[in-house]
């Protein structure tokens, strides 16, 4: 099986590779890849569409934008090595998957790192932000270039989660990386990470009591087949990040980079906007599923792991500033 997903990959990259449209003067276009795990109504895709129609429309004689959809291209873990070595241009990626790559990263998985998703959307479309946390983006080999909103994560699981003690002994898929397995940790339950895909069936098959996620998880992935109590305690908002291959970025012209930040500005916009639209549509698709939402006391989740701020900040001290204008946009929202 991971013989033929490897060969897949590769088969999707050398097709797309050998795929050189002609344009009018004979010109060829050079192929530009995105990559991301959702599938096509998801909003991160549809903001894609229109990063590739901005793109196409101030530089369609010099760039073929190609989308892959629903991991075509390999898990997002693969993909980035591509993206470092040029051969996909383009990725949408959770910044928990990123972390181990740089700290910086991790900010977004710190549990209750924002109060409100009105506050995290401000702090998200600030292009400082996205500046300060590709501060190494020439020594990662990527560069974020916009973030979209993936809204609140929070549990669901085959039986309800009414406070902090429903959780303990519990295991619960999360996201890779360490502030998560810590994050459980704090709250009495074992972190189980795994892939998004297969998630269903350690669901379905009773490997895992639950997981963490936005509600589009439960309709989209079909989630709420098999668990159905989702939990809203907030715990965190983590986005998807639009990233770029610096090979790619460096390698060509500065006013044809500039086209590509632009469009992935407007994407930022046309996902915001798809994303507050699909939740209010998912929600009412889970509950037809017979899925029940319930809301908790924030503030008992939050206390449980709060002390984690301080042990993640002074592991990582250079995540301070980052942190402090997190803080910030929390008071201004």
């Amino acid at each position: 099986m991971r013989i033929n997903k490897f060969l897949g990959t590769a088969l999707a990259i050398a097709v797309a590779s050998a795929v050189a449209l002609t344009g009018c003067g004979g010109e060829s276009k050079q192929t530009v890849r995105v990559s991301h795990t959702q599938i096509e109504t998801h909003p991160d895709h549809v903001g894609l569409v229109a990063f590739e129609k901005y793109v196409e429309g101030k530089l369609g004689d010099k760039y073929d934008v190609q989308i892959f959809p629903n991991g075509t291209l390999g898990a997002n873990e693969k993909v980035l090595e591509l993206i470092k070595q040029g051969s996909v241009q383009f990725l949408v990626v959770s910044t928990a998957n990123i972390e181990s790559f740089d700290k910086l990263y991790s900010l977004f998985s710190i549990p209750y790192l924002f109060t409100s998703e009105s506050a995290f959307e401000k702090f998200i479309s600030d292009p400082k932000i996205m500046d300060d946390l590709g501060v190494n983006s020439k020594t990662n080999g990527f560069a974020p270039l916009a973030a979209f909103t993936a809204g609140t994560r929070n549990f669901y699981a085959k039986s309800p989660i009414r406070s902090v003690a429903d959780l303990e002994g519990k295991k619960f898929r999360v996201q890779a990386g360490p502030t998560n397995v810590a994050m459980m940790t704090a709250f009495g339950a074992a972190a189980t990470p795994m892939s998004f895909g297969e998630v269903y069936s350690a669901l379905q098959q009773s490997v895992i009591d639950g997981a963490e996620n936005n509600e589009l998880a439960l309709t989209d992935q079909k989630h709420g087949e098999v668990t159905k109590f989702y939990t809203y305690d907030m715990h965190q908002m983590c986005p998807d990040l639009l990233v770029g291959s610096e090979k790619f970025l460096e390698g060509i012209p500065e006013e044809d980079r500039k086209v590509f930040e632009e469009a992935a500005q407007e994407a930022q916009k046309v996902e915001f906007d798809a994303w507050h639209k699909r939740i209010e549509e998912a929600k009412k698709q889970a509950a037809d599923m017979g899925v029940e939402f319930i809301n908790v006391d924030v503030e008992e989740f939050r206390n449980k792991v709060l002390p984690l701020h301080e042990q993640l900040l002074n592991e990582t001290p250079e995540l301070k500033p980052l942190y402090d204008a997190a803080n910030k946009a929390n008071q201004g929202a």
